[in-house]
């Protein structure tokens, strides 16, 4: 039997056949279909340029491709103002829009900036791509603030400052606010953040002492709004409502694009010294695109 095995691999044809199977390729592996992974940057970049900033930053978690995309520059570019570099220089400072791609600058100004001392901040509205800003009560000409008499800061959480101005008494009251800003065009708003009563924490809670609040339902206050291309609105209302923060619409002014900067001038008073008033806490002042609520 051991001669017949042997005599069978020293066969010339059966060694042949044997090699052959050796050498024959291995069938080749079943095609894939394409997928979203196969396709350009390029062409996805453009459909992401279509979409919101969230939607864009959801489809990032897909794959490479759209990873990759969503750092286009066009991409975001089509989410910033017009005058992002504008905004940038008086946020900022001169020189970052240079050192940033796009999609970093637009986060950036998402994030609430503080500037000028820390007495403004301003961020970008994500759903109506406008600005928004807002100026502390420090950054505010008060009359009667350095007599402690009459005005106090006060350190507080419920400020994005964490201090409001807090007036005792006085018969004369009057706030008034300038700055120049590079808003985008559009319709905005301004308003003054106000609460009658001071509050604080006692065993957790939050309570008010309304031991100060007087005067305000004798006359009303009056807001006044002034731009330097001569827009101007005003209004009136009574405080009243303690212990709430209310925003009190001072008017709206509209940005067409022409100037480069827009100067507001604005106020609040009730300067009839028939009677004092007291116990207001004065946060800051907001400006809003219309829309935003």
């Amino acid at each position: 039997m051991g001669a017949n095995l042997s005599s069978s691999f020293a066969d010339p044809n059966v060694c042949s056949l044997v090699g052959s199977l050796c050498l024959q390729p291995s069938p080749p592996p079943p095609r894939t279909k394409p997928g979203l992974g196969d396709l350009p940057e390029s062409c996805v970049a453009l459909v992401l340029e279509c979409l919101n900033p969230s939607e864009i930053c959801r489809l990032a978690k897909l794959n490479r491709a759209f990873r990759g995309a969503s750092w286009a520059d066009f991409v975001w570019e089509s989410k910033l103002p017009v005058n992002y570099e504008d905004l940038i220089r008086r946020v900022f400072g001169d020189g970052l829009e240079d050192k940033l791609c796009k999609r970093e600058v637009y986060t950036r100004l998402c994030r609430a900036n503080t500037f000028d001392g820390g007495t403004k901040k301003a961020w970008l509205d994500k759903r109506t791509g406008g600005i928004c800003l807002c100026i502390a009560s420090k950054g505010l000409a008060i009359t009667g603030i350095d007599d402690r008499r009459y005005w106090n800061h006060i350190p507080t959480e419920e400020s994005s400052f964490n201090s409001v101005a807090y007036l005792q008494q006085i018969w004369w009251f009057e706030v008034n606010g300038q700055f120049e800003f590079p808003f985008p065009s559009g319709t905005y708003s301004l308003f003054f953040r106000l609460q009658l009563g001071r509050a604080a924490k006692r065993f957790g809670r939050r309570i008010c002492n309304t031991e100060h609040v007087h005067g305000w339902d004798i006359k009303p206050v009056q807001f006044q709004l002034w731009t330097s291309d001569g827009q101007y609105a005003s209004s009136q209302c009574f405080l009243d409502d303690p212990g709430k923060w209310n925003l009190c619409h001072a008017g709206d002014f509209v940005v067409d694009g022409t100037n480069s900067s827009t100067k507001l001038t604005f106020s609040m008073t009730q300067i009839d010294c028939t009677h004092t008033k007291g116990g207001l806490c004065l946060d800051s002042v907001l400006v809003y695109p219309i829309h935003v609520k």
